[in-house]
């Protein structure tokens, strides 16, 4: 898989959470459920303060390998701390990422690059990596995967 190095500054996200591993049998739905809840009528549009109309799903808080729990946060880039009720605020670390670009259906795309990405032998920091889909065509999506690297 092909993929560039890039250095990101930090960004500021709001959006929703839950924990879950890769070997939960609820863990499909448990990130389908957050990506339900974000995009209702009390998620995504409520919020007026989005850098971008770009989505995110972020992974952090896990131990580094491919069973351990994680964070996975639905949400989107945000310019100010003033977010509607309900919505956590967090923040993607500035650092140094690994670059790969998905295209193809979102979901079975998207399943298979992280499949692969488990195989690669890349010098991974485990703090936080994250998808941002950059259209939202189901069947014809373009994400950029960024995949914290040491």
């Amino acid at each position: 898989m092909n993929y560039e190095i890039v250095t990101l500054d930090e960004k500021m996200v709001a959006g929703y959470s839950a924990r879950t591993n890769n070997t939960s049998l609820e863990m499909g739905e448990i990130i389908g459920g957050l990506w339900k809840k974000f995009y209702s009528s009390t998620g995504y549009p409520v919020i007026l303060d989005k850098a971008n109309e770009k989505a995110l799903g972020i992974y952090t808080d896990y131990a580094g390998d491919e069973k351990s729990d994680y964070t996975v946060v639905v949400a989107c880039e945000v310019s100010s701390e003033s977010i509607p009720e309900g919505f956590e605020v967090r923040k993607i670390p500035a650092g140094k990422y690994a670059k790969f670009i998905v295209k193809g259906n979102m979901i079975t795309a998207v399943a298979q690059f992280w499949q692969e990405l488990w195989k690669m032998d890349l010098e991974r920091t485990f703090v936080c990596d994250f998808e941002e889909y950059q259209n939202d065509d189901c069947e014809n999506a373009e994400v950029h995967v960024y995949v914290g690297v040491k």
